[in-house]
């Protein structure tokens, strides 16, 4: 079975981005030892864009073959004009209302996203899944995350787009690892208790 991994960028107090979802004053922290462990930990994670300018390109995946973004996710690439942000994994976005993909590498989930993970986490393979946001498609698919691994950022936002658009339910991890940066960056890994 393979792992449904959420890894997200979040402020001290758990938001992923200000209330439009804007996350773009985290940008000015991924800079030294923080990138460094970036690109070397979770190369993946990169858009194919930022991999070739940082030198990734070439690597074969390291923990990931798949993407799952929502809509939101998706539309800051677009508006770059960048129809297939990773394409150098299998790329799906998560969508009620865009009625067709703009590229042919892209493949939108309209219904059923519980079940598309559920058959995704089921294939075979070495390599995990990659939820890269947004906040309604981590709630909606909460039950299904098997790690998550959290980029806390040195800022306190008060209120904006939360890390899980859901409603209350209790779901408990277990802490795996912390790692503090000389940039006030503190990313902590967890796995679902179950």
């Amino acid at each position: 079975m393979r792992k449904l991994t959420y890894l997200i960028a979040c402020s001290i107090d758990g938001f992923i981005g200000d209330p439009d979802g804007d996350a773009s004053y985290m940008y000015p922290y991924v800079v030294g030892e923080f990138a460094e462990y970036l690109r070397a930990e979770h190369p993946d994670t990169n858009p194919s864009h930022v991999r070739r300018l940082i030198g990734t390109d070439g690597l074969p995946n390291k923990d990931y073959d798949t993407i799952i973004q929502g809509r939101a996710s998706y539309d800051i690439a677009l508006k770059e004009g960048i129809t297939s942000p990773f394409a150098h994994l299998r790329e799906y976005v998560a969508s009620r209302t865009l009625k067709e993909s703009p590229d042919p590498h892209v493949e939108i989930i309209s219904e059923d996203l519980v079940g598309k993970v559920r058959e995704l986490k089921a294939e075979d393979g070495g390599l995990g899944i990659y939820l890269c946001g947004g906040s309604q498609v981590a709630g909606e698919l909460i039950d299904e995350i098997d790690e998550l691994i959290i980029k806390t950022y040195p800022v306190v936002q008060g209120s904006g787009m939360p890390m899980f658009g859901s409603g209350f339910a209790l779901s408990e991890f277990t802490l795996d690892e912390v790692r503090g940066f000389d940039n006030g960056v503190v990313v902590r890994k967890y796995s679902r208790k179950r």
